[in-house]
């Protein structure tokens, strides 16, 4: 943070281009200007605004859901994101990446089962049309400014080019109630299809792999065994849709 009296700056280091489409789309807070210094270094400076976090009880709002929407509708994004060499992201991509990450580890009932169905749906889950996806829709990255009106969505160093499913299924299941979902996807925007179902449970299991791995690496038993119980919950609702 940088100050001048009253004013206010949020500076980085070398931040990514994409930081500027990020800006120009309303996503994150303004991009007032980039510098280059004699090190090579590139200093951007963005409105340093007051705000907070979003609570978890608000990520089921409308205007969550229309930012969202407008993140996965966006070309500009799309383009620059393709310019910084990022390639679409495949189902078999994500499963060959967990598959692998499980080797050498305890295979658990739920894990076995979770990595079957990944592996048997992977191609009927897969969705041609790509967007740009956060992949990390934690509340924490969600901020709001003190007017209650202002937007933002921070923390892309994870962003994908990918199905918007893998983003939608991961606030569907951290955040909004089994029963409330369709009404939900209506505020995005969207029909709670078979087809839908599928991609969104297939990306919940795989998100849930994926972040119960990680707490895996870091040792944090507590973590893994509310993942595991989470794994068990998915494995039944999914063999449910495939009855």
């Amino acid at each position: 943070m940088a100050s001048s009296g009253e004013s206010k700056l949020f500076i980085k280091r070398n931040s990514s281009p994409f930081l500027a489409v990020l800006s120009a789309e309303g996503i994150v807070p303004k991009l007032l200007w980039t510098r280059r210094m004699d090190n090579g270094d590139v200093l951007t400076a963005q409105t340093w605004l007051k705000g907070r976090v979003l609570t978890p009880n608000e990520m089921a709002s409308e205007q969550v859901a229309e930012m969202l929407k407008k993140i996965h509708s966006s070309e500009p994004l799309l383009t620059m994101m393709k310019r910084l060499g990022k390639k679409p992201v495949t189902t078999t991509q994500l499963l060959n990446r967990l598959s692998s990450q499980a080797r050498g580890r305890t295979e658990t009932r739920a894990l076995r089962q979770s990595l079957n169905f990944l592996k048997d749906n992977a191609e009927r889950a897969e969705y041609p049309k790509k967007m740009v996806c956060h992949s990390d829709i934690n509340h924490n990255n969600w901020l709001l400014g003190e007017d209650e009106k202002s937007l933002y969505l921070v923390d892309w160093d994870q962003a994908v080019i990918a199905d918007p499913a893998m983003d939608l299924a991961m606030l569907l299941y951290w955040y909004v109630e089994e029963e409330d979902w369709e009404d939900w996807l209506s505020l995005y925007g969207m029909k709670r299809t078979k087809s839908l179902q599928l991609r969104l449970v297939w990306h919940m299991i795989a998100m849930t792999v994926r972040f119960m791995f990680w707490h895996q690496e870091h040792a944090e038993m507590k973590k893994i065994i509310l993942f595991e119980k989470d794994l068990l919950w998915l494995n039944d609702y999914a063999a449910g849709l495939l009855v």
